[in-house]
């Protein structure tokens, strides 16, 4: 079940909101525990003891590590065992079948894959689980002694399959005690309908046209620079538009979770994209891989090397292929040389940066997007004119003209332009009057459009279901 879907949105999220908002205070975490298994088990009932697993060996170990935190060595080996469990749970479901490949490459065996289907959402709940149990390790939360508070939030629907990575501290103090208002249910309603908004109108309709263009017989360097700029702008509102959704449902059951994303695309650096991009994936490995390795307050080679890892590591974190491990040291290999030599003239200038940061963030998503890596090299290739493809087709100005208002949109949209035009007419009496009448009647409108959309549509992907 997805957010963008009818079933969600008319049967699901009106039977959570009514029995959530009639049970009493004690009983509210269970019920969000209970129809956040349901909600999991929609598609895939078997995946959802991989979850519970995970949560069991969270619950209990953490328990025991804050029993015997005066005793180093058993906090740090029940510390050790549960992590272990967690990445252990992760590989066995997500690597095995990459570790096997590339050793029959390696070694020209031919040891059978163990063809496992990915849980959904499980690199999410898999580092909620190693931030909670590695906290109760440092001291800086206590163990939660109630195993159902801890399933919430865990398992909370909202942002269990797609994140925000929520982290046990953001929300401790809220599972035991938050505030419900029609106030903050209203801007949790909003925020929804606007992430809808995003994930209907112009994620689902540039992922049309990237569909579009992989069919497609027709292909030239125009096309390819289209498809490009789609995928980039169609992954961006897919993602961030379904944290909008996870954020603004948050809020109508009373919690405040962390910001995901910050208009990436007007950075002037990767180093700038990748503190606006995901941010809750960026601080997590920020707090327990880079700093634990040492950071910046090292050697410049194992400075180097810690940044080489922690983005290894993000690009793993992404998918079992090559595509993605290669899409992370792309960026690792970047950050390298602004951090050693380019940020200093890169903020001194205006234009350029962003023309340079734009440039580098499409490629890097032709990648991220590719089948293999000799497909991403071609179709890089392409971008520049060495695919012998010729510069202009006739399906690429067709769809061209077919896109231009969506593609518009997404790249305006991807901006602050519209939320400081709603900021500079709330800033008189007048404007605030129009916006006290317009922004719920536009809000209403928006959820309508994007019901039709999906009533009518068939294209309704999600892409970071995969990771």
């Amino acid at each position: 079940m997805v957010f963008s879907s009818i079933p969600f949105l008319y049967y699901f999220l009106p039977a959570v909101i009514l029995v959530y908002f009639i049970s009493p205070r004690r009983l509210k975490n269970a019920v969000l525990l209970a129809f956040s298994v349901l909600f999991y088990a929609y598609g895939e009932p078997r995946f959802v003891w991989f979850m519970l697993i995970a949560i069991a060996q969270g619950y209990i170990f953490g328990l025991l590590i804050e029993k015997f935190r005066e005793k180093k060595r058993l906090r740090r080996l029940f510390t050790f065992l549960s992590c272990a469990v967690s990445v252990g749970l992760l590989i066995y479901c997500k690597y095995a079948d990459f570790f096997i490949e590339n050793f029959n490459a390696l070694t020209g065996l031919s040891l059978p894959l163990l063809k496992i289907t990915l849980p959904i959402g499980i690199s999410f709940y898999t580092f909620q689980i190693l931030s909670y149990t590695v906290d109760v390790a440092r001291g800086t939360v206590p163990a939660r002694k109630n195993p159902i508070d801890l399933g919430a939030y865990v398992a909370m629907f909202p942002q269990l399959i797609a994140g925000p990575i929520v982290r046990y501290s953001d929300i401790a103090e809220q599972l035991d005690s938050r505030v419900h208002s029609f106030e903050k249910a209203a801007e949790g309603a909003r925020r929804f309908a606007v992430g809808l908004g995003k994930k209907v109108l112009i994620a689902n309709q540039l992922g049309e046209l990237v569909s579009v263009y992989k069919a497609s017989g027709d292909r030239s360097v125009m096309f390819v620079w289209l498809y490009a700029a789609a995928y980039a702008v169609h992954i961006y509102f897919d993602f961030s538009g379904y944290s909008d959704m996870a954020i603004g449902l948050g809020k109508v059951f009373g919690f405040d979770f962390p910001e995901n994303f910050n208009y990436p695309f007007i950075s002037k650096s990767a180093t700038e994209f990748w503190r606006r991009w995901h941010m809750t994936l960026g601080s997590w490995f920020r707090d327990y891989v880079y700093i634990p390795m040492g950071g910046n307050r090292v050697s410049k080679p194992r400075w180097l090397f810690n940044i080489f890892t922690v983005w290894f590591l993000t690009g793993f974190w992404h998918g079992a292929d090559w595509t993605f491990i290669v899409w992370g040291l792309f960026f690792a290999v970047l950050l390298m040389l602004e951090k050693l030599w380019g940020l200093k003239y890169l903020e001194k200038l205006r234009v350029l940066p962003h023309l340079y940061k734009i440039l580098f963030v499409t490629v890097s998503f032709v990648i991220f997007d590719a089948a293999s890596l000799g497909g991403a090299l071609k179709t890089i290739g392409e971008m520049f004119g060495l695919g012998g493809l010729p510069l202009v087709s006739a399906e690429a100005v067709y769809n061209l003209r077919s896109y231009a208002v969506i593609l518009a949109l997404g790249i305006i949209g991807s901006t602050p332009l519209i939320k400081k035009v709603f900021v500079k007419i709330s800033g008189n009496k007048v404007g605030e009057r129009i916006l006290s009448v317009g922004e719920p009647l536009a809000i209403i409108a928006l959820f309508a459009v994007s019901t039709g959309y999906l009533v009518d549509g068939s294209f309704n992907p999600f892409l970071y279901f995969r990771f």
